[in-house]
Formats: structure tokens, sequence, C-alpha cells
């Protein structure tokens, strides 16, 4: 699984309409409004990198309203319930008491 985050700049007046097209395309599982040097923040989860690349380059890309894009491509996904699952291994005699 390839876990990328693709930082968005629109043109004003463009968030809500664009964040509606790009969280309809398949393999964006959400998307961000933010505060700061980007407007939007679209999370990918794709089967490779070259599924990312299409996404960004073709499909974002091609959506009116955007003006740039930066795309970071996750080297390891941290997440709460696998921090939790990882930190109860062992725990399980403690649990059930």
């Amino acid at each position: 699984m390839v876990n990328a985050i693709v930082l968005i700049n629109v043109e004003r007046g463009q968030v809500n309409p664009v964040a509606q097209q790009i969280i309809d395309i398949d393999g964006v599982t959400d998307v961000f409004s933010i505060a700061g040097r980007y407007d939007l923040a679209a999370i990918l989860r794709t089967e490779s990198n070259e599924h990312v690349a299409e996404i960004v380059t073709v499909i974002i890309r091609g959506i009116k309203g955007i003006l740039a894009t930066e795309t970071l491509i996750a080297f390891k996904a941290y997440s709460k319930s696998d921090l939790d699952a990882a930190f109860s291994i062992g725990n399980e005699e403690i649990n059930n008491k």
C-alpha cells in the first residue's frame, strides 16, 4: 500500500467545489481544508506509486480551479490503532483478569 499526502492550492472561492471533486476520486480517502500555505490536503492510499502519479498528474491536476500541488510520499505509516495494538502485545493476561 502506498500512502501519499497531496497539498493543493486552489483559486479563490474554489475550496469547496474542488474538495468535493477530489474526494470522489478512487484512491483518495480524505480531503481536508487547511490553514497555512496550502488550501487543501488530500490523503491517497493506492496500490502503487504509478497509481499515485496518475491520480495527481492526470486526475487532480486536471480539475479546474487547482493552481498547484505538492505530493509527499509516506515511507512508513503510523496510526493510533496500530500503536495501541503494538503496546497491548503481552498484556492479554493483565487485560483478561
